[in-house]
């Protein structure tokens, strides 16, 4: 058990700790941060392969204490290292993906280029050994008795953490909070695109019950098609209704109400950091005006722990790499939160 006699949660954080400047080992953590070096099928900005990194470096300015959790960190939070072959691996096969989009987007056909076919195989298959992974490590962790919450990396990165989730705690839904419905049946021909993880997690994982999607204002037409076609296995709440709603008079009590009401018993919250306002994300992959402030999201996943409903795990993916910290400190802080709110949740 981690001695935290003589930590002080008040003083500077000691970077030689790990991340928050805590002092924890993973046997002794609670909660076991994953991250995923992974960004192979991004589309238009690059970098969060490296947000781990980034956000572990800005954890070191985040005070410690949370008036609602209070000292929830004290049972342990640890995030493990980058696996290096992990980005090795993306980095190879982002380099293939931007030649493969390159060249698509010419309205070059795929199928007269040997090269690029072989690109697309490789790429697929690398996404697929990515899931399995993924699948593994949150397993293993799973069984071992830890929360885990993932720190991607692209949101393709979490399929396998879902598989893992299905597998420990039967049927649950998901909360997305994100500027996109990802229900695209593949993108750009890649089959485990980040424009594809919820399509991939409906049709892959019959124990995901429930689709609740927030903040939702960048789509296409076969998104929307599944949506209106799931019976209400998707429920969405486009951004541009919400803020609608809001203009009217209502509460977002009122909205966040009638969201958690669609939620099952068990919720897990996918957080694509692109869900929020981009002030507070400028460099994430594919920002969009509009979106959410944190605080409203904090106060959402809070009705849901009032509510009786169980939080069971987390990713958040998407945080980009700029020329200033900004993102990554949005990032840790947003990481902090959800990580004591886990904690508290499963006490």
């Amino acid at each position: 058990m981690t001695d935290l006699s003589k930590f002080d949660s008040n003083g500077p954080s000691n970077p030689k700790n790990n991340i928050f400047g805590l002092p924890f080992s993973e046997e002794d953590a609670r909660l076991v941060i994953l991250p995923v070096p992974w960004e192979v099928t991004v589309s238009y900005g690059a970098g969060t392969s490296r947000a781990a990194e980034r956000v572990f470096h800005a954890s070191m300015q985040v005070d410690l204490f949370d008036v609602e959790t209070q000292d929830a960190w004290k049972k342990g939070i640890y995030m493990r290292q980058p696996d290096k072959k992990i980005l090795m691996k993306s980095d190879y096969l982002r380099k293939e993906a931007e030649l493969y989009i390159n060249y698509t987007s010419k309205g070059e056909m795929v199928e007269k280029n040997s090269f690029m076919c072989k690109s697309l195989k490789e790429i697929n298959e690398g996404s697929t050994l990515l899931n399995r992974w993924v699948y593994e490590q949150t397993l293993s962790l799973l069984d071992d008795g830890k929360l885990v919450g993932l720190l991607g990396g692209d949101h393709s990165t979490p399929l396998g953490y879902y598989k893992a989730i299905a597998e420990k705690y039967g049927d649950f839904g998901i909360l997305q909070i994100d500027a996109h419905c990802d229900l695209r049946k593949s993108y750009e021909n890649f089959v485990y695109s980040h424009a594809s993880i919820m399509y991939n997690a409906l049709e892959e994982i019959p124990g995901l019950k429930k689709l609740v999607q927030i903040g939702v204002r960048d789509y296409c037409r076969e998104e929307w098609d599944y949506i209106r076609n799931s019976n209400d296995r998707v429920v969405t709440w486009f951004d541009k209704d919400i803020k609608e709603r809001g203009y009217g008079g209502q509460s977002w009590k009122q909205i966040a109400d009638e969201i958690v009401s669609q939620l099952p018993e068990k919720v897990y919250i996918s957080f694509d950091i692109d869900g929020l306002d981009p002030k507070l994300c400028p460099h994430t992959g594919t920002p969009v005006q509009g979106g959410f402030e944190a605080e409203q999201i904090f106060y959402l996943i809070r009705l849901i722990i009032a509510s009786g409903r169980r939080f069971i795990g987390f990713d958040l993916d998407e945080i980009g790499v700029g020329d200033t910290d900004w993102d990554a400190n949005v990032g840790a802080r947003i990481l902090w939160k959800l990580c004591n709110l886990l904690v508290a949740n499963n006490s």
